[in-house]
């Protein structure tokens, strides 16, 4: 890649008209930590491989300089780099040190790197930001807060998930991305 492809790449890809894309697009990440296991689209952001356009998304909404991200395993690249510095100012650090962290399951391992917060600052915890080759409505069962019964959805390591739910107020929270869909895993839902 030329340079001024590579400067090109990190200039585009944010939101076409930032009021009301960043808007909807934080609706919709509130809604998918609202109501965990639901998947529903959200777009506008439109970042460099591998990234999805729902992680791009998540990153322009909920990253700014006074969020540390990790970037993990084929997320961690020169052009993601570019592109993340350029629209959020967000500061690249290791995964302890993150608040949000990007990349496929296998390449956020081990999880037990990532913040759970401390008893006196719960929301000291990380964000994880799983990028998924499929999200479907199956598979685990949830309860908890936001889901009426029960709902179910498609995890990678469920008893991961159940373990750090059973930490709650601490542990992490989980977004699952997957072309131009998300869906989340607050800490507080529990998993069997």
């Amino acid at each position: 890649m030329m340079a001024s492809e590579a400067l090109t790449d990190a200039l585009t890809g944010g939101f076409a008209d930032a009021p009301t894309e960043a808007a909807r697009a934080f609706r919709a990440a509130m809604n998918a930590m609202a109501f965990p296991g639901r998947i529903q689209p959200i777009t506008g952001g439109q970042g460099p491989a591998p990234l999805s356009p729902a992680a791009a998304t998540l990153l322009l909404t909920l990253c700014d300089p006074e969020t540390p991200l990790y970037l993990a395993g084929a997320h961690d690249t020169q052009a993601v780099r570019d592109w993340v510095t350029f629209h959020t100012g967000a500061p690249l650090a290791g995964a302890s040190e993150a608040m949000f962290a990007v990349g496929s399951w296998e390449a956020l391992q081990p999880v037990s790197a990532f913040a759970i917060g401390t008893s006196e600052y719960p929301d000291r915890s990380a964000t994880l930001i799983v990028e998924s080759a499929a999200l479907e409505q199956a598979g685990s069962t949830l309860t908890g807060p936001g889901i009426k019964e029960t709902a179910a959805f498609s995890l990678p390591e469920p008893d991961v998930f159940a373990a750090n739910a059973a930490r709650f107020p601490l542990g992490w929270d989980a977004y699952f991305t997957c072309g131009d869909r998300l869906a989340a895993l607050p800490r507080s839902t529990k998993v069997s």
